[in-house]
């Protein structure tokens, strides 16, 4: 397989994949998150996730307005297609929320993965203060694997906390994550493997993959951030 991009939805997409083909799957999914009740979350990511005053920057996505019922069912579906898809033995890495992270812990088993454990992206003291609150200053990274994970494994050591700071330049979506930061996770990758990534976004983490040395595949729905990873995808 070629390094690709494709337009569609994972759900659709998925199915054409051939079994055994990708050695990681790395991915940031829609967290159907940004509220503490389900009418909160259902409104559109630029109202939740944007603070107030704000001018809007970055186009809207879809996908990122289910109850907490519906969004496990809808993370098991592709879950389950990703473990056909991947080698034995290849590690997932699964973005989220304080909000969703149990959920996620529990849709990576459902779809038949070994939960290995919660690493940190640490966001830095940047985001956004609420006197008298914690900062919400850490995302997480819910990872696995499709069973045994060999200890041989042609990857490094990799930190549980990472370190990096959102930068305007750097930043291509409404929740994108920092390019440096993706190189980071994306080692987890065997030497000379193939990543998949089912809502590739701005193609961040295909970015990364490529500058990492691995070859990629990506599936993104909305056809803006399509367009947008097109272009990145093509620059040296």
């Amino acid at each position: 397989m070629k390094n690709e991009l494709i337009h569609g939805d994972a759900l659709s997409v998925l199915p054409t994949l051939p079994s055994g083909s990708f050695d990681a799957l790395i991915t940031d999914p829609p967290y159907a998150s940004g509220g503490v009740h389900a009418a909160s979350r259902q409104q559109s990511p630029q109202t939740k996730y944007m603070q107030s005053g704000s001018r809007q920057l970055h186009a809207d996505f879809v996908g990122d307005e289910r109850d907490q019922r519906s969004h496990l069912a809808w993370m098991r579906l592709w879950l389950a297609e990703c473990h056909r898809v991947l080698k034995e033995g290849a590690p997932v890495l699964l973005f989220t929320d304080w909000r969703q992270l149990p959920l996620t812990t529990d849709a990576l088993q459902c779809a038949g993965f070994t939960w290995r454990g919660v690493a940190v992206w640490d966001k830095t003291e940047g985001v956004r203060p609420q006197k008298g609150r914690f900062r919400n200053q850490a995302e997480y990274v819910v990872w696995g694997s499709k069973g045994h994970m060999p200890l041989a494994r042609r990857a490094p050591v990799l930190p549980g906390v990472v370190r990096e700071a959102v930068r305007k330049v750097d930043k291509h979506h409404m929740t994108g994550k920092p390019t440096d930061l993706m190189r980071q996770l994306v080692r987890i990758c065997e030497t000379g493997g193939r990543i998949l990534d089912p809502f590739a976004g701005s193609g961040t983490t295909l970015v990364a993959a490529r500058e990492e040395g691995y070859a990629y595949t990506g599936i993104e729905m909305t056809e803006h951030y399509w367009q947008v990873a097109q272009q990145r995808l093509v620059t040296p």
